[in-house]
Parts: C-alpha cells; sequence; structure tokens
C-alpha cells in the first residue's frame, strides 16, 4: 500500500483552522498518511509543482485539489485517499 500524501498550502491566517483540522483527521491512519503543511510567503516549494495559489488548498497524492475546505471534506477526502 502507498502512502498518501497530503498537501496544504496556507495562504492566510484565516485557513490556520483548516492546518490543524487536517492534521487531526490524518493522524488515525499514522504511517499511511504524511502531511506537508506550506505557509504561502514563507515557503515557495510548491510553486514549482503547483504554481501560484491564492486560497488555501488542499491537494491530495499531487492530483486532487481542494479549494473549499471545512472539517468534513477535509475529513472524508482522507479516508477516501486512504482507502483506495
Amino acid at each position: 500500500m502507498n502512502k498518501v500524501n497530503v498537501e496544504f498550502i496556507n495562504t492566510c491566517s484565516c485557513c490556520a483552522s483548516h492546518e490543524e483540522d487536517i492534521k487531526k483527521a490524518a493522524q488515525p491512519y499514522g504511517d499511511k498518511v504524511e502531511v506537508k503543511i506550506y505557509h504561502a510567503g514563507i515557503d515557495f516549494d510548491y510553486l514549482r509543482k503547483y504554481g501560484m495559489i491564492s486560497r488555501g488548498t488542499m491537494i491530495i497524492n499531487g492530483q486532487k485539489k481542494y479549494d473549499s475546505l471545512n472539517k468534513e471534506i477535509i475529513e472524508k477526502a482522507i479516508q477516501d485517499a486512504v482507502g483506495e
């Protein structure tokens, strides 16, 4: 089974709560899920991969992008990715 790679690009202070939601949603899966958090203006690694992002965005396995986030969407997306 491959690891699920969850990346979150935090673009503003309003998105900070999504960081915690993502970490909490990934925690029950242990080593199956790897979480990477980027902060716009501080981290620039994501720019080469995804280009400019102006809205808090969660990306799963480099393919599925979610930019309309809430706790339920985050939990469901991670659960579905682990189940694939």
